[in-house]
């Protein structure tokens, strides 16, 4: 069945459609309340994030919107330090989307919510004129325990700087199938609730965290060198790359630290937790890959130096002019 403008109607056509897909798929006794707003427990601190999804194709290698705006929004409230609880979802879906896209996107992130710890708990649904496309917005709620001070402007000299694992993973597996290119890449779409779980647990000594989205490396760490007004300082021999990515970026011109990814974070530690802080990543879901990429350089510098593999040395500025549209 295609959807229709009376799928937006708010009349009979509209709850069904989210009785049938949404409410029997998702699974929550809170959503099931179909209220004005969702009454949830609480916590004296929280955070809170919202993102759009607007990703092109719906299903790629690896992963869907579905999976993606859960992945997403999860990782955003983790790099704040805050254990991730509720989400709510907003959809927009064009005139002639399939409901049996709809469903599988919906059990997708029904899916990953339950992988991630996380519960979703209201939203909403809209329908517009359209050629058959879907977009998602969600909003995110996590809990922060006490003391918790995690942010790019507590980057110290001396620090270490970590990477989950390859980059540009997403990027090449929405370019390659956009362009029609066989290959083997996939997303690296996941939650990463288990590996900063394990390092907030294990008593590293973190400072800053981010996921390496649209942008890439080179422009999360020149966020970070701004805020914290101290050099990062990178070894390319340690960037973890998968050879096929490699080969796909030599095809098309394309550099690995400025791709986007969506299961990937840095994690800045103080430098006598360095060992400790890469041995949890690395046993972590998603993590096999991780590698120590680097350290914080002195303050006054506010800049990226990448030491290449051929003994130079050079600037890495941020992303400039348009990087890959709709990657998420």
């Amino acid at each position: 069945m295609k959807i229709t403008m009376a799928h937006g109607s708010g009349g009979k056509a509209t709850a069904e459609l989210i009785s049938e897909i949404f409410e029997k798929t998702f699974d929550d006794p809170v959503l099931s309340q179909m209220g004005d707003s969702a009454v949830v427990p609480g916590a004296a601190k929280i955070a809170v994030t919202t993102d759009s999804f607007v990703v092109s194709p719906l299903f790629f290698p690896g992963g869907d919107i579905g999976r993606l705006c859960v992945c997403g929004t999860v990782n955003d409230l983790l790099m704040s330090g805050a254990e991730p609880r509720y989400l709510t979802c907003g959809f927009i879906l064009e005139e002639g989307a399939e409901t049996g896209d709809l469903r599988k996107i919906a059990a997708s992130m029904a899916a990953t919510a339950g992988e991630a710890g996380v519960r979703i708990v209201a939203g909403d649904t809209k329908v517009v004129e359209g050629s058959g496309g879907l977009y998602i917005n969600t909003a995110g709620v996590g809990f922060l325990r006490g003391g918790t001070q995690i942010g790019p402007d507590r980057c110290r000299e001396g620090d270490a700087i970590l990477l989950s694992g390859n980059l540009g993973d997403h990027h090449a597996a929405i370019l390659s199938r956009r362009m029609g290119i066989e290959n083997t890449i996939r997303s690296d779409c996941a939650p990463l609730t288990e590996m900063v779980g394990g390092l907030l647990r294990g008593g590293v000594e973190v400072h800053a965290m981010r996921d390496v989205t649209r942008g890439g490396l080179g422009t999360v760490l020149n966020e970070f060198a701004e805020a914290s007004g101290c050099r990062m300082e990178l070894d390319e021999g340690k960037i973890p790359v998968s050879a096929q990515v490699k080969g796909f970026c030599g095809i098309l011109g394309l550099d690995p630290l400025y791709m986007g990814n969506e299961g990937k974070m840095i994690a800045v530690v103080a430098p006598q937790d360095a060992p400790g802080a890469l041995a949890l990543m690395r046993k972590s879901r998603y993590g096999e890959n991780a590698s120590v990429i680097g350290r914080v350089g002195p303050r006054g510098e506010r800049l990226v130096l990448l030491k290449t593999t051929v003994g130079g040395t050079r600037v890495v500025g941020p992303l400039y002019g348009e990087g890959l549209p709709r990657i998420c």
